[in-house]
């Protein structure tokens, strides 16, 4: 069962260079770093927007059956943070491991 939700929340293929890293390469690793942050502050302001939208939900006095809404929202913001968080973490690792992987065979090739 966690092998199969392993491979369901994976954010890519496992990649390993055969060849020196050139400054193409670093430059489109830099860019995908860029981009996780990015992805990363995506999540983290749908989850406020979410916040957001209930507390307002539960502001509202007219429509009792709107606070189970707001629970709803209270729940898919966290869900929302954490799902981020950990898409961040996951491919900062494999970045991370890939480049110390190409850097590893540059060392050897030199």
């Amino acid at each position: 069962m966690k092998k199969k939700r392993k491979k369901r929340l994976a954010v890519s293929r496992e990649f390993k260079p055969d060849e020196r890293i050139i400054l193409r390469d670093q430059l489109a690793i830099e860019r995908t770093r860029l981009a996780n942050e990015r992805t990363l502050l995506s999540y983290i302001r749908s989850s406020l927007y979410l916040l957001i939208g209930a507390f307002a939900l539960f502001q509202i006095k007219e429509y009792p059956n709107f606070k189970y809404l707001a629970v709803a929202a209270l729940v898919f913001s966290v869900v929302f943070l954490f799902i981020g968080i950990y898409r961040f973490y996951l491919l900062k690792r494999s970045l991370k491991r890939l480049f110390y992987m190409a850097e590893k065979h540059d060392d050897i090739n030199s």
